[in-house]
């Protein structure tokens, strides 16, 4: 069973499966901080001084200063802001994800294979390449 075990793991399907999703988490925090620490700031100074991420609606009829203090105190709360953080987090993830596979689906697409069969000339049946006569009409394609 050890054994077995191990041949499952050595095989480069878990291998590759394993460093994509360590890679993966690591992207994943990259573009979050770029979300939360690069992307978010600007655009909340657009919309006035606005910080996304302490956006909310208070669920339990106290009124409370900030989402913290909401939070402290245990309130029930939606937090749309930080959703609304996760969605461009998500969105960002996705589009670069997309043009990688793009990138990659470019470089692996294959030259067309070479044709291995002709027409006969005489009654246009499909014949191998190198063939000297054709095999429905016995017709000779020397030279043709």
């Amino acid at each position: 069973m050890l054994k077995d075990f191990k041949d499952f793991i050595m095989r480069g399907n878990v291998l590759d499966l394993a460093v994509a999703f360590i890679i993966g988490a690591a992207f994943g925090k990259i573009i979050s901080s770029l979300v939360t620490d690069i992307l978010m700031p600007p655009i909340g100074l657009i919309f006035g001084k606005l910080d996304f991420s302490s956006l909310y609606i208070n669920l339990s009829g106290t009124s409370y200063s900030s989402l913290a203090a909401a939070q402290a105190a245990g309130a029930a709360t939606l937090n749309y802001g930080i959703f609304l953080n996760n969605v461009i987090n998500f969105v960002i993830v996705g589009l670069v994800v997309f043009l990688m596979v793009r990138a990659a689906n470019s470089l692996q697409r294959s030259k067309p294979a070479a044709p291995t069969t002709k027409e006969c000339p005489y009654c246009l049946s499909k014949i191998p390449i190198n063939a000297v006569r054709c095999a429905y009409c016995t017709s000779e394609l020397k030279g043709k």
